[in-house]
């Protein structure tokens, strides 16, 4: 009885190509008593695999959360194992506003002790006495009313790139440290104002509806089906998008547009960008914004340090995380030092990278500097930048210093330079130099001479 994968996600890509068939990308929830989630996950597992069904899917004793990717061709006979539990018959399927082939290629199903973690201990808490459900066209009247308030109840790397506007958008890692927050923050309006949620498929906001219901608050909304079924019933219906922005999804797309607005900036540049991305040193993994240009520059890379360290033979990699916890475990979404254009949230007191950081001499001593120009390109396989000087005169054996966002502050002596495509000893302005840099430079970056 095969109740694992037997190919690796490499493959499985590979395999899906090859179908050339369409797959749908998915979703669905259900709150029930499960008497035994562990025999409930094998008989799901036996059940899909046969059906080339793929995804995350967590199970517990409160019920199942699933997002999955599934053979257009195969959608009834996987509705059809659905049927078989009464707690399941007639669930409605969230399919993805833009369907990847790729979202998922792995069957990943395991028993947790909630399918949203919730922090909670209160055995009166009753997880089925739920808020009204809303379509999209109510949804929409009640946020017009003054006496609603709307909160967002998911993450502030899912917020930051779309939200509905007026919402509030709690600066919180995970859905249980929301809860408190928010009830903290409405103790006054238990009774006078409209407190209506929303979450990215509904799972989040079943549960925080039925809790703040349960806290006292008289007049409990949600959006049915979260802003995946939001996005489609106002398409199909013509309606105005109160949701602006992108909508973070957790699969390999990393995200879906609902409108063209893109409300976030790139954390390395500061450029208008919503594209999120992991970090390449496997030892990190920081979930943040990259735009395009930024990714070309860092290799999708958050640091100069995680840069540095991809560029290490594998086996000096892997020596560098021994006896850490894998990066997915203690890295924190979307926070980091190194990302000098995130502005929400504190940042942690522990490196994210696994080098040690280069200390910045010039935090401590005054440096007189004038600026010379703006780097041009950086040609990675010679290592030689190529500067516009714009300012002052350049010469051998002056001591330089690039400096950026991403870059630091990083020190030189000029020993050699080409100017306007032939070697010389001096550069004036409006030459265009090239010269040695052994690190990667940026577009951002800037050129200066240290002068005594």
């Amino acid at each position: 009885m095969q109740l694992y994968n037997t190919l690796s996600a490499e493959e499985r890509a590979i395999m899906i190509d090859d179908a050339g068939k369409q797959r749908l990308t998915l979703s669905f929830y259900a709150y029930a008593k499960i008497q035994d989630p562990k025999k409930f996950r094998d008989d799901l597992f036996l059940a899909w695999n046969a059906l080339d069904a793929l995804g995350r899917i967590y199970v517990a004793n409160e019920g199942i959360n699933a997002q999955m990717s599934i053979p257009e061709e195969n959608l009834e006979a996987f509705r059809a194992t659905l049927e078989v539990y009464d707690f399941m018959k007639g669930i409605r399927l969230n399919e993805a506003v833009e369907h990847d082939d790729h979202s998922f290629l792995k069957l990943t199903i395991k028993v947790r002790d909630k399918i949203v973690a919730d922090g909670l201990n209160d055995e009166t808490f009753d997880v089925t006495d739920i808020g009204v459900h809303l379509k999209a066209k109510e949804f929409n009247e009640i946020l017009d009313d003054p006496n609603t308030i709307v909160v967002d109840f998911r993450n502030h790397y899912e917020s930051e790139v779309g939200h509905f506007k007026g919402a509030i958008t709690p600066d919180v890692e995970t859905f249980r440290e929301s809860l408190p927050i928010i009830n903290d923050q409405l103790q006054n309006h238990k009774e006078d104002k409209n407190l209506v949620m929303y979450c990215t498929g509904g799972i989040r906001c079943e549960k925080a509806s039925a809790y703040f219901k349960h806290q006292g608050f008289k007049n409990v909304f949600q959006l049915e089906g979260g802003i995946i079924n939001y996005a489609k019933q106002i398409e199909a219906e013509g309606l105005e998008s109160k949701f602006i922005g992108k909508n973070f999804v957790f699969d390999n797309r990393l995200g879906e547009r609902i409108t063209d607005d893109i409300i976030s900036q790139c954390h390395q540049c500061g450029k208008p960008c919503d594209n999120h991305t992991n970090c390449e040193n496997d030892g990190c993994h920081l979930l943040f914004i990259q735009c395009d240009e930024c990714k070309a520059a860092m290799e999708n890379c958050c640091s100069t340090e995680c840069l540095e360290v991809i560029h290490m033979p594998l086996v000096d990699q892997v020596r560098l995380r021994t006896g850490k916890q894998v990066g997915n475990k203690v890295f924190r979404k979307g926070k980091s030092d190194s990302l000098k254009f995130k502005h929400s949230g504190e940042l942690p007191n522990t490196a994210l990278c696994t080098t040690e950081k280069t200390v910045d001499i010039r935090q401590k001593i005054k440096v007189k500097k004038v600026l010379l120009g703006k780097a041009e390109h950086y040609y990675v396989k010679a290592q030689v930048g190529l500067f516009t000087i714009e300012n002052h005169e350049l010469n051998w054996g002056d001591t330089i210093l690039i400096s950026g966002p991403t870059t630091g502050n990083q020190e030189l002596i000029l020993e050699k330079m080409i100017v306007n495509e032939a070697e010389a000893t001096t550069a004036k302005i409006g030459d265009r130099i090239t010269f040695e840099v052994p690190f990667r430079i940026r577009l951002s970056d800037k050129l200066y001479k240290i002068v005594n």
